[in-house]
């Protein structure tokens, strides 16, 4: 009889083996990229800012999804879920901006890691990831409930592609029985995998199929001069080899981005600023509103949604 410790091993072996089935099936090897010392490298740091009105956050009935009260410990306390899919401050500076510069060959080494996506409260954390071309990321669950994992590949001109859907299987270590249990336990068993981004497509785009409200976004990079701008849109890239470049500012929800030509002198330091546009109109199938339809009491029984997690405003 196996024991516990390698059924949990055999798990996390057969999950892997399933991932990396569902992606390189069509997998295509990353670009080359050769790692040297750039002694008299340039830099380049700026802002990306967000133009027009902040849209409101996106949102969904808990009711109409499972879960309802596990998920709705971060909710706006009149069963809606919201997702704030931008996150700007004050002066407009906008957080998990993308900024990376394409054609570089060789430069400084990868400082990248496995990056770790987390599905805890119902929530991918974080919203924002980079991934490199070709390498692992590992998803692993901390709900004591199940999710249901599916990966796209995407761009404008390309379209959406199915990378895999496949179930995050829930975390029994958490104390099921407590709804007010907190995350101070081991992760459940979790996916690990190689993503390939096909040609014509350099985003990678993942949600929850029981929580629509869970998403996750990345863009695959072929090398290391990319920044992910902060909480006030500030970036830095560092050890530039000096050349011509593209230079390209993305953001999941602003649409296909900026592509600027630009050019990095040794030893030079060039600022830039950057605005998104902010998208317009509805873009959600439901306004948040009180509407006893969408109420807690339509399902016929009794069920008590507590925000304690986050009481969304």
């Amino acid at each position: 009889m196996m024991s516990p410790a390698g059924e949990r091993q055999a798990g996390h072996r057969a999950w892997a083996a399933l991932w990396s089935l569902l992606v390189l099936g069509s997998a295509m090897p990353a670009v080359a990229y050769e790692v040297i010392d750039v002694p008299h490298g340039g830099s380049l740091e700026g802002v990306v800012t967000l133009e027009g009105a902040i849209p409101d956050p996106k949102g969904f009935n808990l009711i109409t999804f499972p879960d309802p009260v596990y998920c709705g410990r971060i909710s706006n306390g009149r069963g809606w879920r919201l997702l704030r899919d931008f996150v700007v401050d004050q002066n407009g500076g906008l957080k998990d901006a993308i900024v990376l510069l394409e054609g570089v060959e060789f430069g400084k080494p990868f400082e990248i890691s496995v990056p770790l996506i987390e599905a805890r409260d119902c929530v991918f954390q974080p919203f924002m990831t980079i991934v490199r071309n070709g390498h692992a990321v590992e998803v692993i669950n901390m709900d004591p409930v199940m999710h249901d994992i599916q990966g796209y590949e995407t761009s404008l001109e390309a379209g959406a592609r199915t990378l895999f859907n496949t179930p995050l299987v829930m975390n029994h270590q958490h104390h099921r029985g407590d709804i007010h249990a907190m995350h101070n336990h081991a992760p459940g068993a979790s996916l690990i995998g190689p993503v390939y981004l096909n040609k014509g497509r350099r985003t990678f785009y993942m949600q929850c199929g029981f929580h629509a409200y869970m998403e996750s976004w990345a863009m695959a990079v072929n090398n290391p001069y990319y920044a992910l701008t902060d909480e006030h849109g500030g970036f830095t890239i560092d050890h530039i080899p000096p050349g011509t470049y593209q230079l390209v500012v993305w953001h999941p929800q602003t649409g296909p981005g900026l592509t600027k030509t630009i050019e990095i002198q040794a030893d030079g330091k060039m600022k830039e600023q950057f605005s998104l546009q902010a998208p317009k109109g509805n873009r959600s199938a439901y306004k948040v509103m009180d509407n006893p339809r969408f109420g807690p009491e339509s399902l016929g029984y009794s069920i008590d949604i507590q925000p304690f997690v986050e009481h969304q405003q």
